[in-house]
């Protein structure tokens, strides 16, 4: 099993929620999170003032996924994130020893 970690544009969410629900995974946590890459920020303009936005409003997904679907998983992720631009995001994949479904107390690949 594997972690992968998401992170895109807010306003993105919707399409990748839909692209990795067609691909039979509905379940994943959603964070409301804030950062920058390397852009460091972004200049905005408001009422004639320019001023620097450092941390970026993002969604964090994190779901657990067979180990066979990884490829899959990522593709429906960019294909829903991509805009091409700066600041589309980041995915990272992390290795789950372990899960367990608390309610039933299914363990590892029964779990997810």
């Amino acid at each position: 099993m594997k972690k992968i970690e998401a992170i895109i544009r807010m306003e993105k969410f919707k399409e990748v929620k839909d692209a990795l629900e067609k691909l039979g995974y509905p379940g994943m946590t959603k964070t409301l999170v804030e950062g920058h890459g390397k852009q460091k920020g972004i200049r905005q303009q408001f009422r004639g003032t320019t001023f620097k936005v450092e941390l970026i409003p993002k969604i964090k997904l994190e779901i657990v996924v067979f180990d066979e679907d990884v490829s899959r998983t990522i593709e429906a992720i960019i294909q829903g994130a991509k805009t091409g631009g700066v600041g589309d995001g980041k995915i990272f994949v992390l290795p789950v020893e372990s899960a367990i479904r608390i309610r039933t107390g299914d363990k590892d690949e029964n779990a997810i």
